[in-house]
């Protein structure tokens, strides 16, 4: 469903990813890991679209991201790491304004809209100004958005940032619930909620994949095998 192949993105003369190549079928919840600056949020980006990678290639459901876009992002979600949204609208408003610009019509936004609302508990603040809503809140709008039109894949970029213990429950549940009929990947650094959450994992380090293990192999020793392979 997400396939990577032997994406490259470099900045200058500074190579960021380096021929990173997997995939993540349906029913499975890859777990992205890497330390600071090594190349996980850049591979996304290439992923969904976001950037153009120097070479190699993305695709979703088939779909070349970079050669046919509208196919390939209509089969996907996308929460990116710093929640990007207007300010100045109210949650169900924005919602309602995502799902327009996916195409619906105004009786499919009302029920996409109340079906999220309700899976990412925002009912109590569907009418607040998003500008006003803890940090915590405003990851569960941008997540909701991700899932407004029930996509085939999900792209989930520190999922649980910046929300409380409860709130990290919920979302966690609600990720596993959705994982059996759809291809996930997460990228967090949390290693406590790759092994509660997701199926395989990858850590990245310096742009390139330097593990890909199914989670079982890897439970209750992800720490030590992260720290042996990014530490220099």
């Amino acid at each position: 469903m997400l396939k990577a192949n032997e994406l490259v993105k470099t900045f200058g003369a500074r190579t960021v990813v380096e021929n990173v190549s997997f995939k993540v079928q349906k029913g499975e919840v890859l777990g992205f890991l890497g330390p600071n600056g090594a190349g996980k949020s850049t591979t996304i980006r290439m992923m969904t679209g976001y950037l153009a990678p120097t070479s190699g290639s993305a695709s979703v459901g088939g779909f070349d991201v970079a050669e046919n876009p509208v196919e390939a992002k209509r089969l996907f979600g996308y929460l990116p790491e710093n929640s990007p949204l207007y300010q100045e609208m109210t949650v169900g408003g924005f919602l309602d304004f995502c799902a327009h610009a996916r195409g619906m019509d105004k009786y499919q936004r009302k029920d996409a809209v109340e079906n999220v609302l309700q899976r990412c508990s925002l009912e109590s603040v569907a009418k607040q100004v998003v500008g006003t809503l803890s940090k915590g809140y405003s990851r569960r709008t941008c997540f909701a958005q991700a899932l407004l039109h029930d996509p085939q894949a999900l792209f989930l970029d520190e999922p649980t940032d910046g929300l409380d213990p409860n709130q990290k429950f919920e979302m966690r549940n609600l990720i596993r619930s959705m994982a059996k009929d759809k291809s996930i990947l997460v990228s967090t650094h949390l290693l406590d909620e790759v092994e509660d959450i997701c199926t395989r994992v990858i850590i990245i380090d310096q742009g390139r994949i330097v593990l890909d293990s199914p989670i079982q192999d890897v439970k209750g020793k992800l720490f030590e095998q992260f720290r042996k392979l990014t530490s220099h």
